[in-house]
């Protein structure tokens, strides 16, 4: 019979030899890029010349100096907030109409869904068109003085309308998310609830709430990267106009890095990015654990 140690040291040869081929890809695809990308941030590369010279921080003191960095991080900050809020809402909102038993419930949550299987790229390019076009054509024709103009061509209200095409495409997935966290609920637990005299409030309150608090916590999470991403929307509907009021700090590292050949420029602004979004998601599970029972 095999010893126990000997066991032990096959058992952790056969882990290994399953862990060792996606260690080793994570490391070339995601560590040593990231790696690499520091590195080009404290240079003076442009993405084109075969030399280059190391600048130290210089690329983000200048950066935290820029005028148009700041107005870009104000404007993601802006639009972020304003995306999670209204996602959560939404989402949470949809979620429990789409959870109650009607007539027809698999299509009304099919064609809800549909939003979310088209690309970024293409829902921007489209609802470009309806609101730079069609939205002033119908606002003539039916002489509603608000819809003369299109929303986009306003620097005051440009980010209202990437907001509502976001929303439009964005709540969708959260709210499959939050449907299956609503299915899981025990139905003895409303039942007992309302036996003791608990109305709609408190049972959302006391019960969904609780138990929907995991999956809100990955919803929060992945629409605080949406928004602090915010890139190919942007693109395919204003390209950061009018007059750069919705230029995002994603739309200014590409044009930095691609177009304006300041690509160790760029590279820094990344990383302040990647900062960021690890902070706050560190700051946010920090402050939602103990509501998760953790």
């Amino acid at each position: 019979m095999k010893s126990a140690s000997h066991r032990r040291r096959s058992g952790s040869g056969t882990y290994l030899a399953f862990v060792l081929p996606a260690s080793a890809l994570y490391t070339l695809f995601l560590i040593v890029p990231i790696g690499i990308g520091i590195y080009y941030s404290l240079t003076n590369w442009n993405g084109v010349s075969r030399t280059h010279e190391f600048i130290g921080l210089d690329n983000y003191i200048k950066m935290f100096q820029d005028s148009r960095m700041l107005n870009s991080l104000g404007f993601t900050f802006r639009y972020t907030a304003m995306l999670v809020v209204g996602v959560l809402v939404l989402a949470l909102a949809c979620a429990l109409c789409l959870n109650m038993r009607i007539k027809g419930q698999t299509f009304f949550r099919a064609v809800f869904f549909f939003p979310a299987v088209l690309s970024m790229v293409v829902i921007g390019l489209m609802w470009n068109e309806i609101l730079y076009r069609i939205g002033p054509m119908i606002g003539q024709a039916l002489n509603i003085e608000i819809l003369k103009k299109s929303i986009l061509s306003d620097p005051a209200t440009a980010q209202y309308g990437i907001l509502l095409v976001n929303l439009w495409q964005g709540v969708a997935t959260p709210t499959v998310l939050l449907l299956a966290g609503l299915q899981v609920i025990p139905q003895e637990l409303y039942e007992a609830a309302t036996i003791d005299g608990a109305n709609a409030w408190h049972r959302f309150r006391s019960i969904t709430l609780p138990y929907l608090m995991p999956v809100l916590n990955v919803v929060l999470v992945l629409t605080l990267k949406a928004g602090l991403t915010l890139f190919d929307l942007l693109r395919g509907m204003t390209d950061g106009g009018p007059g750069r009021a919705t230029e995002s700090i994603g739309l200014l590292i590409y044009r930095n890095a691609f177009a304006e050949n300041r690509f160790s420029f760029g590279v820094a602004q990344s990383v302040v990015l990647f900062l960021i979004i690890a902070l706050v998601s560190v700051v946010q599970f920090w402050l939602t654990r103990e509501k998760e029972g953790i």
